[in-house]
């Protein structure tokens, strides 16, 4: 569940700020901070105790200095909030693969699957150093240079797909959404553990006799003839999505190359 909202805040002096073009603070004592010091430790406590513990007076005590000294860079928490998120998204995805053919399928190697694996491995190790973006309604992304820089990054990596604009965006978004569920899945059961104190296998223990007894009445049919390994944590669902969505996205770009072929032969025949 979403506790923070990007995009919430002044957005002309939070663009002011992600961008460089927001005035310095001129008035009172010289400026003894600066904008990354700031955000960086913001960071650094989100990612100790989680987004609820991040306010002006916490990171201005953090730093050493008053919390209204603190207002002389950053107008409040909203804003700070999108300074955090520029800060932190901007994870390694170049790829460094052969491209196996502009529009083609490609194999293993090519520059479009590097980059769709490298993405997802991206955000997932994302969300693994900073659970707290979970809590962050992003429907209103506020664009800075890092995570304009992942996007292009994602999109330079696409484009030799031959798929149109909006699927390459598409392709970002889907990729991004696997791996968001896949996080707060994982994310979520280690908050369940630390908030009640029991492990997964005691929780699931206790439902047993429940479960099994319900198994046992006819009711649940399908469910019934599961295997002992369907629930098993050795198979990785991460892996199994990541695959499926590249599979499915190279069938995309075969069927977007063979419309190519038919519109190039529908323009050679009609000038024949």
């Amino acid at each position: 569940m979403t506790t923070e909202t990007s995009g919430s805040g002044d957005l002309d002096r939070t663009l002011g700020l992600l961008w460089g073009t927001a005035d310095r603070p001129t008035r009172g004592p010289k400026p003894a901070l600066a904008l990354n010091r700031i955000v960086a430790t913001a960071v650094a406590v989100a990612d100790a105790e989680g987004i609820g513990a991040v306010s002006m007076r916490r990171i201005a005590t953090e730093l050493g200095t008053g919390t209204m000294s603190l207002y002389r860079y950053v107008p409040g928490k909203a804003e700070l909030l999108d300074l955090m998120l520029n800060h932190v998204s901007d994870p390694d995805l170049a790829p460094t693969a052969d491209d196996g053919g502009a529009g083609g399928q490609g194999g293993e190697g090519c520059v479009w699957r590097s980059t769709v694996d490298a993405m997802a491995r991206g955000h997932l190790q994302l969300y693994r150093a900073h659970p707290w973006l979970l809590k962050i309604s992003q429907a209103r992304a506020v664009l800075g240079p890092s995570s304009l820089r992942a996007l292009e990054t994602a999109l330079s990596g696409l484009r030799s797909t031959g798929l149109r604009d909006p699927e390459l965006i598409s392709v970002v978004i889907m990729v991004q959404g696997f791996v968001t569920g896949i996080a707060r899945t994982e994310i979520e059961a280690a908050e369940a553990r630390e908030a009640t104190g029991q492990s997964e296998e005691e929780f699931w223990a206790q439902q047993a006799p429940y479960l099994e007894r319900a198994m046992r009445s006819g009711e649940y049919p399908v469910s019934a003839t599961l295997s002992e390994e369907t629930f098993s944590r050795d198979f990785d669902h991460f892996e199994f999505g990541l695959k499926r969505i590249v599979d499915g996205i190279a069938v995309l770009i075969e069927e977007r190359a063979e419309e190519r072929d038919k519109g190039r032969g529908g323009e050679r025949g009609g000038g024949a």
